[in-house]
């Protein structure tokens, strides 16, 4: 799981006790999100990775999931949740948050990383990343093309 610290942010799997910090960023109850959490922690195919701040609140966080599907020979990953706290951003966080799942990703043999397509800032910050439309989607490779053609 990919973990470290940049530029004094943090990022490491998701903790039970991270559960009021992932409610007030992503909105609902602490209790709820607890249950969700551990639910995501024992299913091998998801990954829920968050970003600290210098207090060790969380500041940012990034959900993945991952399956086989029949259009591609490896699974597809897909964010399920990205999340940044508005006091946070336009810091480099959210494209941290990215990194980090696709290396959780690539990591779980996946080589397409999706995303719903976002409107206005959402979709900007993806296009940004290199993700493009794809169906009703965005979507980015997570290997390079000399990798297996």
């Amino acid at each position: 799981m990919a973990t470290g610290t940049r530029y004094g942010v943090d990022l490491r799997a998701a903790l039970p006790a991270d559960a009021a910090d992932l409610a007030a960023l992503l909105g609902g109850e602490a209790r709820g999100m607890a249950g969700r959490l551990e639910a995501m922690a024992r299913d091998p195919a998801s990954a829920v990775l968050v970003a600290t701040g210098w207090n060790g609140a969380v500041i940012g966080a990034i959900a993945l999931s991952w399956h086989p599907a029949l259009t591609a020979d490896r699974p597809l990953a897909r964010v399920t949740a990205l999340a940044v706290a508005a006091e946070e951003r336009r810091n480099g966080i959210g494209r941290l948050l990215i990194k980090a799942g696709a290396q959780a990703a690539r990591a779980a043999g996946c080589d397409r990383l999706e995303a719903a397509a976002g409107e206005g800032e959402g979709g900007a910050f993806l296009a940004a990343l290199g993700f493009v439309p794809a169906g009703a989607n965005l979507a980015r490779p997570l290997r390079k093309r000399s990798e297996g053609g």
